[in-house]
């Protein structure tokens, strides 16, 4: 069974007529917050205070609307499968127990799910979702095609989300400081040094270019390489030539200084396609 599906009526992504009628069918408990410990699978990696802020005033006024989704560890603890945030702010705004419904999943199974109700909400960077993919990968033994499958997307947009994490750490946090798409970065990974895309991200940030224009200017940057490369061997074609004609005068020069001097010597020049031959033909006596 698809895993999204398997889990899809445990989290509580978006509160629909469908998501309502299943409410009474729901196990949902009262958990104190202290006994919760953070999902170490959670994708997300930084929470806005200000937003967390202001949900904490909203839950001080309305309560939790949508509980989270917990799995029980051992003694009395709880582990977080989904809604850190909600946690959060229910932590600041004083309370010492929140709404929780308890699932039993296993370690790859709360990997998933933390990465689908994340997904879902839509308020994962891209950068995270790469890195969450690649932690799913690495250390819960899926491979892309599986992952994509429980994920509902395709095995190629698996695989060039987590090619984005072949960029160096700096690039990655100029790009998610200055919030460029994922077309920009996936343009700079064309580049392949981390001081050219440090350069292109330069004229990025300065010039404020979009996708089409980031493109342009990579290609630019590509063709320039290719240029120079161009100029550098047709340099080195001329100079190896030049060698050659010293070399040639250098022959015809001592065959004249010798028969200056008395010496019937002579050179019998050929020219092939690969190569120039000179045979030198100077007297015994």
């Amino acid at each position: 069974m698809d895993l999204l599906a398997k889990f899809k009526s445990a989290l509580p992504i978006t509160y629909t007529e469908e998501y309502k009628a299943k409410e009474a069918e729901r196990c949902i408990v009262q958990i104190p917050i202290h006994t919760i410990v953070a999902n170490p699978y959670q994708p997300r990696r930084s929470f806005d205070a200000d937003s967390i802020s202001e949900l904490a005033d909203s839950i001080r006024k309305y309560g939790v609307i949508q509980p989270i989704t917990v799995r029980k560890l051992r003694g009395e603890q709880y582990e977080l499968i989904a809604g850190e945030r909600r946690l959060r702010a229910c932590s600041m705004a004083g309370m010492l127990k929140i709404p929780a419904i308890v699932v039993n999943l296993s370690d790859n199974d709360s990997a998933v799910v933390a990465l689908v109700e994340n997904i879902q909400r839509e308020n994962l960077s891209f950068m995270e979702e790469a890195e969450a993919y690649r932690n799913l990968l690495c250390n819960h033994g899926f491979t892309q095609e599986e992952l994509a499958k429980h994920l509902g997307k395709t095995q190629s947009s698996v695989a060039n989300k987590v090619r984005l994490l072949k960029l160096p750490a700096v690039v990655r946090e100029i790009v998610k400081d200055n919030a460029l798409t994922e077309r920009h970065a996936r343009a700079l990974l064309r580049l392949d040094s981390e001081d050219k895309q440090i350069k292109a991200l330069e004229r990025i940030t300065d010039e404020n270019l979009n996708v089409q224009q980031t493109d342009e200017l990579v290609d630019e940057m590509i063709n320039a390489k290719i240029k120079k490369k161009s100029d550098i061997k047709s340099f080195a074609e001329k100079r190896c030539l030049k060698d050659v004609r010293i070399f040639v005068n250098t022959v015809r020069h001592a065959i004249d200084v010798m028969k200056k001097n008395g010496i019937e010597a002579d050179a019998e020049e050929n020219e092939f396609e690969e190569y120039y031959e000179y045979i030198i033909h100077i007297p015994k006596a």
